[in-house]
């Protein structure tokens, strides 16, 4: 089954998260079929916070992936942003 999850990179108490298209059993940073955009929890400033390419994710969710909780709540503010 596929997931669109989040995989943390980063540094130590500086997290980066990619939303990434990935099987549900995979380990969470291991391989993935896709990155479909970032998340930045710790954005200063300017700073992008959350970068999310629509169109793949649309997609993704056709063919029968299902986003994580935290993933559902960043896509579901993504779209009240972008309105």
């Amino acid at each position: 089954m596929l997931t669109i999850r989040l995989a943390r990179g980063g540094s130590k108490k500086r997290p980066f998260y990619t939303l990434t298209v990935t099987d549900s059993r995979n380990p969470r940073d291991g391989s993935n079929k896709e990155h479909v955009g970032f998340f930045n929890p710790v954005a200063r400033g300017q700073e992008i916070r959350l970068s999310v390419k629509q169109e793949r994710v649309a997609y993704w969710l056709s063919v029968g992936a299902q986003p994580s909780e935290r993933v559902a709540q960043l896509l579901k503010q993504n779209a009240k942003a972008a309105a």
